[in-house]
């Protein structure tokens, strides 16, 4: 048995097919006419370009829209000033295409790959497929295809990029493994869009395991199990089944409302990062988007967008979701979020430090462009404003007072916009949670931020293991802050939400619903599940589980009372 990251839930019994990375050797050498190296650079750009077009149309028929969107990002980093530029003036000083564009995308991908967030390190794997690909085409190698693979074929490869995974033929592909990626990685995000099993980073894969290798690919448990026995084998059938007649049940949930089993209504929505990303909302039958983080529209490029970069991007959102509600949270910098083009200084404690509404605040001209822009897209549906990170009443009577300059500016300008639109904040610090009674008289809905909740109440870092013990919701400090946001909220006569990974978590769900919480904010996979164990709990029900549990004293007691009644 070897262990990996879960990546694709699923369960894939197969035989291995080794994709081996393609030598794509060449001789650096000095150039007589520069002019026509470049043109012939311009020209495997193109190819490479019209591949991509082809290659993301195969996608969308097969995955879906987003998945789509990942291989046309690559164009985007085909046309990218910087690297095309640069690469051509290599070119004109002497060098050959092949070493000019190599040298260049490696130089990108070091610098994301030492980026300390792991959406910026994800895009170095993006520059080396478009290396590879415009590499093959310059020395005329043809690229591997999966598109003939058997019926029964588990993919092995180091790392599986977009161009590889567009042809995929779902029927054919049972698991995949490789020795790169993430649960964010587009590999992860691709497999999953496929409903093919799938574990990443297994260490040294392709060359522990073999071609032609009967495997088993719990995607699941993020567990390969090469050679099985008979024993497991059959074991991993039944396991198999069971998952594919959990998957049918849930399907039964899609198109209804999100309703407790008294018939109790709820908001079951979705939290995403890219406008594109509102596409799944309404695939995976959400109610709407509970956060839309958008750091991520400042992430992979050189500037800050403009005004009507990010008009377009909420606007698409708002469109692509025809009046369910949209949240938008503003620019949540810092932390583990690391925007090199801010200059940002380094902190001793980022987590604690200029971070969120704070750098905001500080930087009105950036904020300002984003509440224009924000307000601006609300002309185009159920908009909404939510501010990170609040910890006292300045900070958000600051944001709204923003707010409100810039809704006298348009309005003198004659550009539409919701004139009510919400302005609500994120509860993510004890600060907060124990100042919810004041900052609820003033905000128009709280959403609570349990991952920060969590990691602040506790001071926990969760990706340090000699603290992880602690990282938990379940924690009896942090249920009582979020008992207390949400009675705050709810004595208010303002909706509380929570966009969180708690929000999914089934042992959760009965309390969060006890304390009174309207609205559940996931990923859009999430939704269908989270319905059906909403679905289980009647509020006086519920009351009673919340009731025991909040009488433990310690997380292990919680959880395993919990983990006794769902």
């Amino acid at each position: 048995m070897i262990k990996g990251t879960a990546a694709s839930d699923g369960i894939g019994i197969g035989k291995i097919l080794l994709l081996e990375e393609t030598t794509l050797e060449y001789t650096p050498h000095a150039v007589e006419d520069p002019a026509a190296e470049v043109e012939r650079f311009r020209s495997a750009l193109d190819t490479l370009a019209e591949d991509t077009m082809r290659d993301a149309a195969a996608l969308r028929e097969t995955a879906g829209e987003k998945e789509a969107l990942i291989m046309e990002g690559h164009i985007s980093l085909l046309n990218d000033p910087a690297l095309k530029g640069e690469t051509e003036n290599l070119i004109m000083g002497g060098q050959c295409a092949e070493e000019a564009y190599a040298a260049m995308c490696d130089m990108f991908i070091g610098i994301f790959s030492s980026m300390e967030d792991e959406m910026m390190r994800q895009r170095a794997a993006d520059v080396r497929d478009i290396k590879a690909g415009l590499l093959r085409i310059l020395l005329g190698v043809k690229e591997v295809k999966v598109s003939d693979a058997p019926k029964g074929t588990v993919l092995l490869t180091k790392e599986l990029t977009p161009s590889v995974t567009a042809g995929i033929k779902k029927g054919n592909i049972v698991g995949i493994i490789t020795e790169t990626g993430g649960k964010t990685s587009h590999s992860a995000i691709l497999a999953r869009a496929l409903e093919i099993p799938a574990v990443l980073s297994v260490p040294n894969a392709t060359a522990v395991l073999k071609n032609n290798q009967p495997v088993i690919v719990d995607g699941s448990a993020g567990i390969v199990i090469p050679d099985p026995s008979y024993d497991e084998l059959e074991a991993y059938t039944e396991k198999r089944e069971k998952f594919l007649r959990e998957k049918a049940e849930l399907e039964k949930f899609r198109g209804l409302k999100t309703k407790g089993a008294d018939g109790a209504e709820y908001e079951l929505v979705c939290n995403i990062g890219k406008p594109d990303d509102a596409v799944k909302v309404i695939e995976f039958d959400g109610e709407g988007v509970g956060l839309f983080r958008t750091e991520f529209l400042f992430m992979d490029r050189c500037s800050v967008p403009s005004e009507e970069e990010q008009f377009a991007a909420y606007q698409k959102a708002a469109l692509v979701l025809k009046g369910k509600p949209l949240i938008i949270r503003t620019l949540d910098i810092g932390g583990d979020k690391e925007i090199p083009y801010m200059g940002l200084a380094k902190e001793e404690n980022p987590f604690m430090g200029f971070r969120a509404i704070r750098y905001c605040l500080k930087n009105r001209d950036l904020f300002r462009t984003q509440l224009r822009a924000i307000l601006r897209a609300s002309a185009f549906g159920d908009i909404k404003i939510m501010f990170p990170l609040i910890t006292c009443a300045e900070e958000l009577r600051e944001g709204k007072a923003m707010v409100e300059e810039i809704k006298k500016e348009l309005t003198l300008l004659g550009i539409p916009f919701n004139r009510n639109i919400e302005v609500g904040i994120m509860v993510e610090t004890a600060a907060a949670a124990m100042l919810a009674d004041v900052l609820a008289k003033e905000a128009a809905f709280f959403s609570i931020g349990t991952n920060d909740l969590t990691g602040y109440t506790m001071s926990c870092d969760r990706g340090n293991s000699n603290v992880a013990y602690l990282y938990s919701a379940l924690q009896p400090a942090v249920l009582r802050m979020i008992e207390r946001t949400i009675r705050c909220g709810r004595e208010a006569g303002i909706p509380v939400g929570m966009c969180g990974e708690a929000a999914a978590n089934a042992k959760l769900i009965p309390l969060l619903i006890s304390f009174g919480l309207t609205e559940f904010s996931v990923s859009a996979p999430s939704v269908l599940r989270v319905r059906k164990c909403i679905a289980k709990w009647s509020k006086a029900e519920a009351d009673r589980v919340a009731e025991k549990a909040m009488a433990f004293t310690t997380e292990q007691e919680v959880s395993a009372y919990l983990a006794s009644v769902i």
